[in-house]
């Protein structure tokens, strides 16, 4: 592969010097852990659903998306527009809940809602997975490509590189510079990916001729239920672990707690799952445009890398890779913030009560530095996983169904009780765990003769137990009747009062409608 040019090189430089120079600028001010990990609660919604997208598209999406739907094909999508379809949940259904909550981080809901015993479980969970998963997967993506142009880098080199620009202004910007450097990130992103997406288009004669070259079962969104990839069936496992990744996981959810307002979250979070629909042409395309150029590709994971320098012209490979770093970028700081808050406000402010904001602010600051070293260290040791956008759903198709089980009954059901929610968050991440390594990664499932269900499959069986378990405890325990604040209720469908003098078309219920409207559109067109 053509080592980049100058200009390219130079593109490269002047990006990482302005993203961190430009998040440390306009997060300057900051005097405490309200505004280090929620911006003040002030954001509004363009930047929420900016962060949202740029967040998002990390190394499972640049670099693990397109190389599934090279594997894959178009039912790939079924992951975007599933995306979609949670965010509008969560606007309308679960977001009111929350911050009337006045959560600091999205763990704190089930203190709240049932007791601390739940909410150390979770958090424990989650600052494993923002390790491993978020910001270990964000830097092997990015290894991955960089290793690309210059063969000479090892893994563990470009790595550590990565973790030191990204861990910059995240340590000392906190929210607002993630934030706001997520929005910028994301319209590279988008010019990125519609470049490669013209390009290759154009190196193929067109969508035309590129679907006459393709093998019918590339272009079909539906597979039979027994397929290897996604089962139809196995959508509402898809659902269930984009229940998890995008509403109750501190990495994504930290940005709507940090809404200005209801109504400006509400909008942040429809705005993001607006975002996730145009992946079908930016993500899903692409790969199957790389199967009819690059048939021969040694690994699914070099679609991004691969297509980037073989169509675009010198100066332009440049901008495709800032895009890629600002991918990165975003998934980085999303990740190091999220777990600084998690540990500064679930654990040490628990623990030591009387702490000042600014001990916190240095705590959480010095707990992200460990982190990024500690990811990067990592990082390497994926590529013995495989498939990056396999190494995500199926770990996550073992461990989170319950979490979202007890999330939803809590929610919608206030008899719920404190013990059936531990049990079933505990005792369902350690069944979790234990599937996942013998049938997964062990192979003892197989050589026992058990039958080979689909993670997605997985996903709905943990689900089941797991709210058994909470009917179980509840019923035989004694239940209990939760406050109404951390219940949804009929009420909360109404918009808050200050955006009721708005006209017809600020209303979020019309919003939502038309997002789930144009859903179903991309979804028919899709089929």
């Amino acid at each position: 592969m053509e080592i980049l040019s100058t200009i390219d090189l130079l593109v490269v430089v002047v990006y990482l010097f302005a993203i961190v120079v430009f998040g440390l600028w306009y997060a300057r001010g900051g005097r405490d852990a309200t505004d280090y990990f929620l911006a003040g609660r002030t954001l509004p919604w363009y930047l929420i659903g900016l962060s949202f997208f740029a967040s998002n598209m990390s190394g499972a999406s640049f670099v693990g998306l397109m190389g599934a739907a090279y594997d894959h094909g178009m039912v790939v999508f079924n992951y975007e527009w599933t995306a979609t379809c949670v965010l509008i949940f969560f606007a309308v259904f679960m977001l009111p809940v929350f911050l009337r909550a006045r959560l600091f981080t999205i763990t704190a809901y089930l203190e709240a809602r049932f007791d601390r015993r739940s909410r150390w479980a979770y958090s424990a969970f989650t600052l494993m997975t923002l390790l491993f998963l978020d910001t270990a997967g964000a830097l092997y993506a990015g290894s991955i490509v960089i290793s690309s142009v210059w063969p000479q880098l090892e893994l563990w080199q470009t790595s550590v590189g990565l973790a030191a620009v990204a861990g910059i202004y995240t340590i000392f910007g906190g929210l607002r510079a993630v934030v706001v450097t997520d929005a910028v990130q994301a319209v590279l992103m988008i010019v990125g990916t519609a470049l490669i997406l013209w390009f290759g288009l154009n190196a193929v004669g067109g969508w035309e001729t590129l679907a006459a070259r393709l093998e019918a079962d590339k272009l079909r969104l539906i597979k039979p239920a027994d397929d290897d990839f996604l089962p139809w069936p196995g959508i509402l496992g898809v659902l269930l672990l984009g229940f998890y990744y995008w509403t109750l996981n501190q990495y994504f959810v930290q940005r709507a707690l940090a809404a200005r307002s209801l109504d400006q979250g509400r909008k942040g979070a429809l705005f993001g799952g607006l975002l996730k629909l145009p992946n079908v042409f930016f993500m899903i395309i692409p790969g199957l445009i790389a199967i009819a150029l690059l048939p021969e590709l040694e690994s699914p994971d070099h679609v991004f890398p691969a297509l980037a320098f073989e169509l675009l012209p010198v100066g332009l490979r440049g901008l495709i890779l800032t895009a890629l770093l600002a991918a990165i970028m975003s998934s980085l700081d999303s990740a190091l913030n999220a777990a600084a808050s998690l540990l500064t406000m679930d654990f040490v402010k628990p623990l030591r009560p009387e702490i000042s904001g600014r001990r916190l602010l240095v705590i959480g600051r010095a707990f992200t530095g460990l982190l990024i070293i500690l990811a990067a260290l990592y990082a390497p040791l994926i590529a013995g996983f495989g498939s990056l956008f396999t190494y995500f759903q199926s770990t996550l198709a073992y461990l989170v169904p319950p979490i979202v089980a007890v999330y939803l009954g809590g929610l919608f059901w206030s008899r719920f009780n404190a013990t059936g929610a531990f049990w079933a968050i505990a005792g369902g991440l350690s069944l979790g765990l234990g599937l996942f390594l013998l049938k997964e990664v062990s192979g003892v499932w197989a050589l026992v003769g058990l039958p080979d269900l689909h993670f997605t499959y997985m996903s709905l069986a943990m689900f089941a137990v797991a709210l058994a378990t909470m009917f179980v405890f509840t019923l035989t325990g004694g239940d209990t009747i939760a406050d109404a604040d951390v219940t949804f209720g009929w009420p909360d469908l109404l918009p808050e009062a200050d955006a009721r003098s708005l006209p017809w078309y600020h209303d979020y219920r019309v919003l939502a409608s038309t997002l789930f409207v144009l859903m179903v559109v991309f979804i028919s067109a899709s089929w």
